[in-house]
Parts: C-alpha cells; structure tokens; sequence
C-alpha cells in the first residue's frame, strides 16, 4: 500500500513478544501523577520519549494553554507516557492507540496504576482508527521513526481538530506539514525534532 493509513509499529519478534514489559522505566514529570514511575513494552518497536524531551513539550503546551482541560488522543502510544502526562497536568480526558497488544495491555495496567482510567479510553489499533473519537483539543504523535505514512495521515488529523487544536509530532526530522495544518513552533532535542501545528485558519 502507498502510504494511505498510517504504517503500524515494527512487529515485534516471538522471543521479544515473550519478554515482560520494564517495570517503572519512565517518570510521569508534573501535575498529580508527577514523580510517579510507568512500565514500558518489551523489545524495540516502542521508543519512550525522554523525560526531558517529554518535560520540554509539555512546557511548551503549558504555554499555549493547550492542556488544561484538553480532549487529547495519544496516537502512537506504546507506554502511554504522553497522554498519561496530559491527564496528569489536567487534561480532561484521552485515548489511547496502539497496534502491539502488549503496548495496549501496558499502557491499561499504566492506567490503573495511576488511577486515571476513567478518563481513559484504550484503542487496539491503529491511530487512524482513534480519530472517529474526536474532535480532538491535543493531537500527541511519536511514531517510529520508520513512519512514512505522513502526509494522508496528517490530513485526516486536521480534520479531526476542534478549532483551536494542536498537534504536536515527533520524529528524527522535519515532517512537511499538509494544507490543512500550520506549523508554529519547531524545536531540536538531541535526534528529536519536535513540531507544533494547528489547523489552517485557526485564531492565533
């Protein structure tokens, strides 16, 4: 297919799908979970965002009021650290998609843990299949690097913003934007490139 729907995860190998997920390897950074530890899926199909690159972009959206109270949707999940930072600084509800059962199954037990699953909706599948949910206020995008599948996806996300939304997305570079979302911010941490978007004609 040619870069349609947005490409799923790596798939994980049999020895690595049998490993258990690493227990408390990331930290959510602020708000009411702040300080607590996560668990993170087994193998190399999910690459956590840094808590300092996490805490740099969440002060960032602090800044643009974009997380108080926030519909967010978590699109590439694995741990769920970014969409369980934004229920911890007071987002008022996210969801949650991955295509590795393991990573869904962690980011539940995550969760739990942290008692936030009542403003949470875990989705087995791809980000694409999310976006029926919105409209969304907060868009959060770490795809493997790998992704390629940019452009259609990013399309559809627009589509799927309330007026005001953002979108944040990470990758190892630039991601040119479509019609329907204007950058606003780009920022450089180490190998991460992290961009901020809203849609085309949103107030600024």
């Amino acid at each position: 297919m040619s870069g349609k729907r947005p490409a799923p995860r790596p798939r994980r190998s049999a020895s690595s799908s049998r490993q258990p997920p690493t227990r408390g390897a990331l930290r959510v950074v602020a708000g009411t979970a702040g300080g607590r530890r996560i668990d993170v899926p087994a193998g190399s199909a999910t690459r956590p965002t840094s808590d300092r690159v996490r805490e740099a972009l969440f002060n960032a959206l602090d800044s643009l009021g974009a997380v108080e109270g926030a519909v967010v949707l978590d699109g590439f999940a694995g741990s769920g650290a970014l969409g369980i930072e934004a229920l911890s600084r007071g987002a008022a509800r996210a969801t949650f998609a991955d295509t590795d059962p393991q990573a869904v199954e962690v980011v539940r037990t995550n969760l739990g843990a942290l008692g936030l699953a009542d403003a949470a909706q875990v989705v087995a599948g791809g980000a694409d299949r999310a976006l029926a949910f919105g409209p969304y206020d907060l868009v959060l995008l770490d795809p493997p690097y790998a992704f390629d599948g940019w452009d259609a996806f990013l399309t559809a996300v627009a589509a799927s913003l309330s007026p005001e939304g953002v979108v944040v997305i990470e990758s190892d570079r630039d991601v040119p934007l479509p019609a329907g979302l204007v950058g606003i911010r780009s920022k450089t941490y180490g190998g991460t490139v992290v961009q901020f978007a809203t849609a085309a004609g949103a107030p600024s």
